[in-house]
């Protein structure tokens, strides 16, 4: 509410003029640093998610797709814990959906041990 009430000439011009970030009108907008360690976990992440969406829809990849999704998803839920731009995030969560829907079916059709530890 004090923003509103400030009069308009009391603002610094040095603010607006010397560190504007450019418009990029983009969802997936970075901050223009390189982010090695978060991009490395979302593509670790989506392949993991893609590895075990894929092997979920054969029964017998059970293990495969299990122990996969719950590796996808722990890695792309320490990428969300340091992610830093929108790109990222989003990455990580497509990653992370598809993880969980291979773990999930994987422990459907035998889980992480079915059939190897009796």
């Amino acid at each position: 509410m004090a923003q509103a009430v400030r009069p308009a000439g009391s603002r610094t011009a040095s603010r607006s003029t010397s560190k504007a970030r450019p418009a990029t009108g983009s969802l997936f907008a970075t901050d223009g640093r390189p982010h090695p360690l978060q991009d490395v976990l979302m593509a670790v992440t989506g392949v993991l998610g893609v590895l075990a969406f894929v092997t979920a829809m054969f029964h017998s990849l059970h293990l495969v797709s299990s122990w996969a999704g719950l590796i996808g998803i722990l890695t792309g839920a320490y990428g969300q814990y340091i992610s830093r731009t929108t790109w990222e995030r989003f990455g990580l969560i497509m990653g992370i959906g598809a993880s969980a829907v291979g773990f999930y079916l994987g422990m459907a059709h035998g889980g992480l041990f079915g059939g190897v530890v009796t």
